[in-house]
């Protein structure tokens, strides 16, 4: 197979003396990007505005120790070296210690309570997530990977949450918002992802007054409730959106980027689909605020209502502009 050249960027680097620091300082930040050694003092990456920074950087701290640095861009000269670039970049050994994390929680997975198993689970798509950061050349590993991280939800959720919704088919109505005030809200109880931004989101922006009542089970859900998140609910996962994206789209929220942005890392964490880099620090505060709460999902709602308040309010800010 024939390969189309990569732009490449080259960083050559000396450090003077015999201090082990500011070469264990260069080498974590390099290493930390997914940068290769092709030799001592010669890194390498593919060419993009990161990589470009990142060398950037290196090369002033370096000159700052006086010692030298150079960034040179090239291309391969022949399809033999572009391959030989590219299998130093090969990741499969790093998803296949993920994936061995994986399997690992799986086994062990009924001996487990759910909050400890939704640690395990928050650490290892960490972990995932931190190879695909620097998987520059994705592939079939990269594909196994998180068809398992997928997998390892829906089996988590089969054995600690039995009752989430499956994709209807149907067309998302819209709402008016004034006809959904001051109203009792219904969801299935111990709040995970979805729920719990569900719950967030209708009160600060469908219904400030909403009451929640948490559910045994979907078909305790009172007439006069408005259920969520569960199947026959009035709001819950249409196609291929979650519940949290239903609910926005049908109060026309789905115009506000920042919920937008909250909705990706929702339908992420919930389904799967394109990874989020917020995703797995959301999880883990997530399952460290379930375990402290215990059986208190109101209490749970209540942190975590400060934690989608602070993430929203970063959202504000465009990718990239914040300070």
């Amino acid at each position: 197979m024939t390969m189309n050249p990569s732009a490449w960027l080259m960083l050559v680097v000396s450090l003077p003396g015999r201090s082990q620091t500011p070469r264990m300082r260069l080498w974590r930040a390099l290493k930390g990007a997914g940068a290769e050694a092709l030799r001592d003092g010669v890194y390498v990456l593919p060419d993009n505005a990161s990589a470009r920074d990142l060398f950037q950087a290196q090369a002033e701290e370096a000159l700052r120790t006086r010692g030298t640095a150079q960034i040179v861009p090239f291309q391969a000269t022949d399809a033999t070296q572009e391959a030989q670039l590219r299998g130093a970049f090969d990741r499969s050994a790093l998803y296949a210690d993920g994936l061995e994390q994986l399997a690992v929680l799986m086994a062990e997975l009924l001996s487990l309570t759910e909050s400890e198993a939704r640690r395990q689970l928050a650490a290892a798509r960490r972990g995932l997530e931190s190879v695909v950061a620097i998987d520059f050349f994705p592939g079939s590993a990269r594909d196994h990977a998180e068809t398992a991280l997928r997998d390892a939800e829906q089996t988590l959720n089969g054995q600690f949450a039995q009752d989430e919704p499956h994709d209807a088919p149907g067309v998302i109505a819209r709402r008016n918002t004034a006809e959904y005030r001051g109203r009792l809200w219904a969801t299935r109880k111990h709040l995970w992802i979805d729920r719990v931004a569900s719950a967030w989101l209708i009160r600060r922006f469908i219904d400030p007054a909403a009451r929640f009542l948490w559910l045994d089970k979907p078909a305790d859900c009172p007439a006069d409730a408005l259920g969520f998140d569960f199947d026959g609910a009035t709001f819950t996962h249409v196609g291929a959106r979650v519940s949290f994206e239903v609910l926005a789209t049908s109060f026309d929220l789905d115009r506000d980027t920042s919920l937008v942005r909250l909705g990706r890392l929702i339908h992420y964490l919930d389904i799967g689909g394109v990874p989020v880099a917020d995703a797995a620090g959301f999880a883990s505060v997530m399952a460290g605020a379930r375990a402290r709460r215990g059986d208190d999902d109101d209490g749970l709602l209540q942190d975590m209502i400060t934690v989608l308040d602070c993430l929203y309010a970063a959202y504000l800010d465009p990718p990239g502009e914040s300070p």
